[in-house]
């Protein structure tokens, strides 16, 4: 017979009770835990190629950080810190040694060997046919040699202080592996080892990638057991899939909604003013432009972009203040440099040009265009916040002058390859470095296959003057000197115009709560380095 005993069944219940509780809670731990072991990524760009030495675009050296390392990182500040390399020193003035860490796998298992690091060195300039290469990070160097299995020495045929920032952008692959393993091997994930915090999963290009977490990473262990980047080019999707928690971050947040997502307590903004910087690439080879006629549409004899003061005038007739605020919806500074203020190189003396539309219509008399000519400006519609929108704003403006300006935009797939033969006459470019003379060496260094120079210098600009300058800044291991040869070289290329920077956007993260990011001056998004909160 059942009897019923108030006293007794009071704490029994209370024991059941917070059995119970507890075992909700832990319910609970185990699904946000879950739930924290898968990230999911809305990027804003596509992935190209996996292959690390193919196509020097920021999309594709982001994702390749998560499957390779090099032998010198960057921190979110712009810091050079230690990669797969220990340490690094100048031995002397054309000999750098880096030291190895010990003990690194590649996915497959197999030990990271000094081998691997000089083969990785010496792959840029075997690939055939990189529309972006990497060989202007790896022509200074002209011997390699493995002093003991950790201690490797890299000679250059002359002084060079930017080894170690060279060396944060050439990304360490297996000679087994890649050995004789072709682009489509990567992109296939056949060749894709590395050493990096991620395995590769999947690869479907346009649409996502998939990685796992790699359990014998030498470094921090990531948070996630699995990400998935989702390829979102389009601001307004990329938005929707955050809010409809088909994501739980993205990139590039649009200038028009970033006030938004800041006032709603779901989610909460990283930003960071960014590395890169915007500007026009201008066509000063020695002969007719392709985009430039005069009233009646002919072409013109002469090029009038080689003249300075037609260069100048185009600088006056942009309104920056007014482009930030307005076309920027304030997410960006005017810019006077092609690096943003505190990255090596930085010239402060350098002011900003004032919108000045009548003093540009005085140049473009001298120089002998008193009723301006006919001007195509080109730019992609899918790569830098606000891209479009700031090629019709630049248009704007120089109409303004006399400048009869037509827009022409397209996808970053057909612009960059149209616009790396030199094809467009006015065409605008993003691009970001940590150090001045390593941008300018790259983007108005006189092209030269051989020495790699000018591999992004699309309008074929010449100065023997600033040449000489960069090899200067370039040849000095003392900081300070060669700090100072940069800023020189700012300055001549700057008051050349030789690229007419815009300004240096901000780079914005959108995160569900309970996600933390420091954000990068580089803008990447790494995977890794979100962490649960």
């Amino acid at each position: 017979m059942f009897v019923f005993h108030p006293g007794r069944a009071v704490p029994a219940l209370r024991r059941r009770l917070a059995t119970a509780a507890a075992t909700l809670l832990a319910l609970a731990f185990l699904a946000q835990h879950a739930t924290a072991a898968e990230l999911k990524i809305g990027l804003a760009a596509d992935i190209s190629s996996l292959d690390p030495h193919y196509l020097n675009i920021a999309p594709n050296i982001a994702l390749s950080s998560h499957l390779f390392d090099a032998l010198v990182n960057v921190d979110a500040a712009g810091r050079l810190v230690p990669g797969l390399a220990l340490s690094w020193r100048a031995v002397d003035s054309t000999t750098w040694e880096f030291k190895l860490r010990p003990g690194v796998k590649f996915h497959d298992g197999s030990a990271l060997s000094i081998e691997d690091v000089i083969f990785s060195l010496e792959r840029p300039a075997a690939l055939a046919g990189s529309p972006g290469p990497f060989t202007s990070y790896t022509r200074q160097i002209t011997a390699r040699q493995a002093v003991d299995p950790l201690t490797l020495r890299l000679k250059t045929a002359t002084p060079y202080g930017a080894l170690p920032l060279d060396m944060s952008t050439i990304f360490i692959v297996s000679k087994k592996v890649a050995g004789s393993a072709s682009t489509d091997d990567f992109n296939s994930g056949r060749a894709a080892i590395g050493t990096g915090p991620f395995r590769l999963v999947a690869f479907k290009r346009g649409d996502r990638v998939e990685l796992a977490r790699n359990g014998a990473y030498w470094g921090d262990k990531p948070a996630w057991d699995k990400v998935t980047m989702r390829i979102i080019a389009s601001n307004a999707p990329r938005l929707a899939a955050l809010l409809a928690g088909d994501v739980d971050v993205i990139e590039a947040v649009p200038t028009t909604d970033v006030a938004t997502i800041g006032r709603n307590p779901a989610y909460h903004l990283a930003q960071t003013v960014s590395w890169r910087t915007l500007f026009w690439t201008l066509d000063q080879a020695d002969h007719p432009a392709a985009f430039v006629t005069d009233a009646a549409g002919k072409p013109l004899a002469k090029n009038p972009l080689r003249d300075a003061r037609v260069r100048l005038a185009i600088s006056k007739a942009i309104n920056r203040p007014a482009m930030v605020a307005r076309t920027m919806e304030g997410l960006a500074t005017p810019a006077s440099n092609i690096v943003a203020p505190g990255i090596f190189g930085y010239n402060a003396a350098l002011k900003v040009e004032a919108y000045d539309p009548e003093g540009a219509k005085k140049l473009l008399a001298e120089a002998g265009y008193p009723n301006g000519f006919n001007l195509t400006l080109h730019g992609p519609n899918n790569r830098y916040m606000n891209d479009e929108q700031i090629v019709q704003t630049t248009a704007q403006f120089l109409n303004r002058i006399g400048i009869r300006a037509k827009v022409a935009t397209m996808p970053l797939s057909v612009y960059f390859g149209r616009a790396k033969t030199g094809e467009f006459s006015m065409a605008l470019l993003g691009w970001g470095t940590l150090a001045g003379d390593f941008g300018l060496r790259t983007l108005a260094g006189t092209p030269s296959a051989a020495s790699g120079w000018g591999s992004w210098n699309w309008g074929h600009y010449s100065n023997p003057a600033l040449d000489r300058l960069l090899v200067q800044s370039l040849a000095s291991v003392d900081a300070a000197r060669r700090e100072g040869f940069a800023r020189q070289a700012a300055a001549l290329a700057l008051h050349d115009n030789a690229v007419i920077p815009l300004h240096h956007q901000t780079a914005t993260w959108a995160m569900r709560r309970g996600l933390g990011y420091t954000p990068r001056i580089d803008e990447f998004t790494f995977a890794h380095q979100f962490k649960p909160e």
